[in-house]
């Protein structure tokens, strides 16, 4: 069977996201304009997740396109956690080329991008997930969902992995340091999104089981 294609208005949420994450910087996304304010639905939502303040902060630039749609919210979450993956994998790539290195310290950075590299396309890959569930339905919406889940829960893993080579204390503590620093934000806004795909799948499940026969 097919897979079923994303819905007309899916895909401009999603290329509309996908462009405005490029105009905007990597780390921080925050616009030359003041940020919007958060709508009272993402606030809402975002108490789902473990980190709600860093939640609202990532997805209130993005309200207006989101509206009320638990979808577009995961949709939202999803991309922004996989832009911040890329961002993260790439400042963390820089640090192999510095000039003091050791040999341990730079085999560690390499296991962290490998590690944030593998999270990077588990998430790409949940993103066009996502995108095929909104005109599937029962078991097949099911059965999108829980590959969502899987991905973005080993994306997670892998992020946390991420910091394993780091441990020790001849590791260099600014290096330990920065890394962590990237790689604990990356990792919590992508238990943000993780909070609120299970939400959709809970809610949007919810609603099919109940308009059954």
């Amino acid at each position: 069977m097919a897979k079923p294609k994303p819905s007309l208005s899916s895909s401009f949420f999603l290329l509309f996201l996908l462009l405005s994450l490029t105009a905007t910087p990597s780390q921080s996304f925050v616009h030359s304009h003041p940020k919007p304010a958060p709508t009272s639905f993402i606030v809402s939502s975002c108490r789902a997740t473990r980190y709600p303040a860093l939640c609202v902060h990532c997805l209130a630039a993005y309200g207006r396109a989101i509206k009320r749609s638990d979808h577009h919210l995961a949709q939202a979450a999803l991309i922004v956690s996989l832009a911040r993956t890329r961002s993260a994998a790439s400042f963390v790539a820089k640090l192999s080329r510095a000039r003091r290195i050791k040999l341990r310290e730079l085999q560690a950075v390499r296991d962290c991008v490998e590690n944030m590299g593998d999270s990077v396309d588990r998430l790409a890959d949940s993103v066009r997930e996502l995108g095929r569930s909104g005109r599937v339905v029962d078991q097949d919406f099911a059965w999108h969902m829980s590959n969502v889940e899987t991905w973005v829960s080993a994306a997670l893993t892998d992020e946390d992995t991420c910091m394993d080579g780091f441990g020790g204390r001849v590791m260099d503590r600014d290096l330990k340091a920065v890394v962590r620093r990237r790689v604990v934000n990356v990792a919590q806004v992508t238990s943000n999104a993780l909070a609120l795909v299970n939400r959709f799948a809970s809610r949007h499940g919810a609603v099919k089981v109940a308009g059954e026969p």
